[in-house]
């Protein structure tokens, strides 16, 4: 063999040796590796790697974050519990402390809920819904009028972006106002007196007064960057935007003062578009999905999924999907439509 090759391989395997050694003496997590998945209520091993140069030591602090779980004197794995743990991804650390030293070692896990069930739909009736509505927000009150709000497509050819109410059986428009040019127009619901509609990159939401559609306020977004969805659910609003991401809105500043991340079991869920509050629930639409999710607004978690793959045979592209969803609360009636959709459809979920 050549020399020079053979001296090369022998550095090799000594660096390599080094390097492994290296890293055999660096405190960290053995076990989680860092975004392993978890389900709510597993139990997890925390197992660290001590440093080779440390023979004993004064204690190890777990925690998840932040939160102390365990404090140990010795090098036994502690069982993490997750029941009560929130999901999404939790930061977990072990501070070592040893010689008046204190060393840190970091690892994560990501906790997502158990599977959702899943629901097929029934149609029980058709209702007639204006084609050129490019739909956003649509919503019920008590009298069964139907509120909704439109934004146009990229090419302008269907007009401004507006507020309508509407007569739901016949499709009539019975109430209408465009709004300016500039805006467009995303999710809207209803609090008593007012109707409230988001824009969507213009980061600026609108009040009106619901008999007059006259423009009785505005409100500017805090940290969620654009208008997506909206909600009402008695005591705040819930707002999306098109992230995995809910934020729940003061019911009469409309400031942001807090927020949730959506997750099912696989891990968080983005493109949530508009948004229903039903009986405790946030029903909403996915982001280019004939899919309806059913979110617990405390925890995040999707408890369901709605499929309704094949439900408008007219559908063509993105600017044809799925994004309306509408509440009968005095008659328990679900009710969705979409994009440019020339149907208005009363379904009943199926449980699969």
């Amino acid at each position: 063999m050549n020399k020079f090759i053979y001296c090369s391989m022998v550095l090799f395997a000594f660096i390599a040796s080094c390097n492994t050694q290296k890293q055999a003496s660096k405190f960290r997590f053995a076990i989680p590796e860092a975004g392993t998945v978890v389900k709510i209520g597993e139990s997890v091993s925390l197992k660290l790697v001590f440093p080779t140069e440390v023979s004993s030591f004064d204690s190890v602090v777990y925690a998840m974050d932040g939160e102390v779980l365990a404090r140990r004197t010795d090098s036994i794995p502690v069982t993490l519990d997750t029941e009560k743990a929130a999901f999404g991804s939790r930061t977990l650390s072990a501070k070592l402390y040893h010689g008046g030293e204190e060393q840190v070692a970091y690892s994560n896990i990501v906790v997502v809920p158990p599977p959702p069930k899943h629901y097929s739909f029934k149609v029980i009736n058709e209702y007639p819904h204006d084609p050129k509505a490019y739909t956003q927000g649509l919503e019920f009150d008590e009298n069964n009028a139907l509120y909704e709000s439109t934004g146009y497509e990229s090419s302008g050819q269907n007009g401004k972006s507006s507020l309508r109410k509407v007569n739901y059986q016949n499709g009539e428009i019975l109430q209408r106002i465009d709004l300016d040019e500039r805006y467009f127009g995303e999710g809207l619901t209803l609090a008593g007196d007012k109707i409230v509609q988001l824009t969507w990159r213009e980061k600026v939401g609108f009040v009106y007064n619901k008999n007059t559609f006259a423009k009785i306020g505005e409100f500017s977004y805090g940290q969620s960057p654009e208008g997506w969805g909206l909600c009402y659910d008695g005591k705040r609003f819930i707002k999306s935007d098109g992230t995995s991401r809910l934020y729940f809105l003061n019911k009469d500043t409309y400031a942001e003062e807090g927020f949730i991340d959506v997750y099912n079991d696989k891990g968080p869920v983005d493109s949530i578009n508009e948004l229903e509050y039903i009986n405790g629930k946030v029903y909403a639409n996915v982001y280019t999905k004939d899919i309806i999710v059913i979110i617990d607004p405390q925890t995040g978690g999707i408890e369901g999924e709605i499929n309704l793959i094949g439900i408008y045979p007219d559908k063509k592209d993105f600017n044809n999907e799925l994004n309306g969803i509408a509440y009968d609360r005095q008659g328990d009636r679900l009710f969705i439509t979409g994009k440019l959709w020339s149907k208005l459809y009363h379904i009943e979920l199926v449980e699969r």
